[in-house]
């Protein structure tokens, strides 16, 4: 199986910066994409931006020109900075990868999420 867990959350103002990480570990063979995700209180889960293997990245409108996902393959692990975070960017934050694993001599597919770590933007 694989694991993921998230850092880097916290209190921030608004128009402060602030970087999350997510590790994934376990017996990975590839991973084909890692995103970030939110979940605010009352409102449904939504995406923020997502990598692929291959480098190619997608964020939502909102976040545009404000938050950077990246990653570092080597360590499997996906970063998203931050900037210019605002009341409305209050939420968990969750990470997400998708890939192969290997298992009992097999390669299996995963699809799985990280714990979350909450962002509060706040005076």
């Amino acid at each position: 199986q694989v694991q993921l867990v998230e850092s880097g959350g916290g209190l921030v103002q608004p128009g402060g910066s602030l970087r999350l990480s997510c590790a994934a570990s376990g017996s990975i063979a590839s991973i084909t994409a890692m995103g970030w995700y939110r979940q605010a209180p009352g409102k449904q889960r939504e995406l923020v931006a997502t990598i692929t293997g291959g480098g190619s990245t997608n964020s939502a409108d909102s976040v545009k020109g404000r938050f950077t996902i990246s990653r570092d393959s080597a360590k499997n692990t996906v970063y998203l900075q931050m900037n210019s975070l605002k009341p409305e960017d209050t939420a968990v934050y969750l990470c997400n990868a998708a890939g192969i694993y290997f298992k009992g001599g097999y390669y299996l597919t995963f699809d799985d999420w990280g714990q979350g770590t909450q962002v509060t933007v706040s005076s």
